[in-house]
């Protein structure tokens, strides 16, 4: 503990081992926050992440028991606040939602109760649903803050029912100025989820990887991309019903949506000049520099683009034995095959999402293949070093039935993890493994 108090005082980051059983947690959450007590300027938050809910309710549950050695030690309770955070399945009250068990179906159901269209429409038909949870939160929820404390995931949930408030979005809202906050990995390491989770958390704070040796899987999961023939095909129907809600939508919305889109990328490029936002290893910084390519500003270029990009997939997958290749290799490949450029691809991902916002489709996630092939687009058009491609004609559970799939596979972890190094004053990596 000597070395990590050394470590704080420092600004920089370090490695803990010691063996499960021996109090790592306990040790590490009562130096750190008896630090944060005392030194309130230099350190303002800590960031706990684990892998599993148990892992996440155990390290609060440690939370507890400190400030219950506090008020017998010391004769009162430090005034913190400290919260766990989990996806919405595992805190949804909703008496309908709440029921799914698949948590992509309950982020799905909790969309078309919450959006902001929806409660739009709301206001000038009743008869519209929405979550009453939310609601009340957004209410009263965001008016009084959560009471000092610590609060584990059924804490969340039990005050939310009280209140009537919904505790995803309380807990959301609340890391924002908690003192302490525990929750997944992906938090912090997946792109797509630390962009609108703790893009907004200080530089000041400290951030505990717990088991640090599953990193180098979450990281690698988080920027890799498996595509098989079946996706292309729910993508095809994808463009397909997002080009009919294209034209059904009024022109004055393509344009207000394409506004928002360029809008959007200079709010994101002046963040990362203000040190507002933690960097997004899918969506770099020359990027941002950009314009928007022509061929793909509006919504109908947009779709005929990747329409072309996904039957140009479809006919890489037609191999009858084991591709492997650079990305490099496959944006050459794809530019004199159907002379699709760089720059375009690049796009794609930031480009969807807009669209489909603009479009006030409530059930996004029935778009998910067509998401997974944008994202992939944005990948191999940003990174030519640190990902590797293999199209393998048949599956390992069926190796004789023609099941072609594609692997983009990130083989350096430090693209998602090293944001977080850069952009939190210390990081200590923990483990029990020698």
């Amino acid at each position: 503990m000597l070395e990590l108090k050394r470590t704080l005082d420092a600004k920089g980051h370090g490695v803990l081992e010691m063996p499960s059983g021996t109090g790592k947690t306990a040790s590490l959450l009562s130096l750190i926050v008896a630090y944060h007590l005392v030194h309130k300027h230099e350190l303002q938050k800590l960031i706990y992440c684990s892998r599993t809910v148990q892992e996440i309710n155990k390290a609060v549950d440690e939370l507890k028991k400190l400030l219950e050695v506090y008020q017998k030690e010391v004769g009162y309770v430090p005034e913190i606040l400290a919260l766990a955070l989990s996806a919405r399945k595992n805190l949804c009250i909703h008496p309908e939602v709440s029921r799914e068990e698949e948590g992509k179906l309950v982020d799905s159901q909790c969309h078309k109760l919450t959006a902001s269209f929806v409660r739009e429409r709301r206001s000038e038909d009743s008869s519209v649903p929405v979550c009453l949870f939310y609601e009340g939160f957004d209410e009263r929820g965001r008016k009084q803050p959560l009471p000092p404390g610590v609060y584990n995931l059924n804490d969340l949930k039990s005050f939310g029912s009280e209140k009537g408030w919904c505790p995803y979005f309380l807990a959301r809202y609340a890391v924002e100025h908690a003192n302490v906050v525990v929750f997944n990995y992906s938090y912090l390491l997946d792109p797509k989820i630390a962009e609108t989770v703790s893009k907004t958390f200080p530089k000041k704070s400290v951030v505990v990887f717990d088991e640090a040796h599953n990193i180098d899987n979450v990281c690698i999961e988080a920027m890799s991309v498996n595509i098989s023939r079946r996706t292309l095909d729910r993508c095809h129907s994808n463009l397909d019903r997002l080009a009919q809600k294209v034209r059904e939508a009024g022109e004055e919305k393509l344009r207000e949506e394409y506004q928002r889109l360029v809008e959007h990328l200079r709010q994101t490029r002046a963040n990362r000049e203000t040190d507002v936002q933690m960097a997004n290893p899918v969506l770099p910084d020359d990027i941002l520099q950009e314009a928007m390519p022509g061929n793909i500003r509006k919504a109908e270029f947009f779709i005929n683009f990747m329409r072309r990009f996904n039957e140009y997939l479809k006919m890489r997958l037609r191999v009858q034995h084991v591709v492997s290749e650079t990305p490099t290799y496959f944006l050459q490949h794809i530019h004199q095959t159907i002379c699709v450029d760089r720059k375009p691809l690049r796009f794609c991902a930031e480009r969807l999402h807009s669209l489909l916002w603009s479009l006030e489709l409530v059930d996004m996630g029935d778009f998910s293949p067509l998401r997974l092939v944008a994202n992939f687009a944005t990948l191999v058009a940003t990174y030519t070093k640190g990902f590797s491609m293999i199209i393998e004609p048949f599956q390992d559970r069926a190796p004789t039935i023609f099941n072609p799939v594609l692997h983009f596979s990130c083989m350096d972890p430090t693209l998602a993890s090293e944001p977080v190094f850069s952009r939190f004053q210390s990081v200590i990596l923990t483990s029990g493994v020698s």
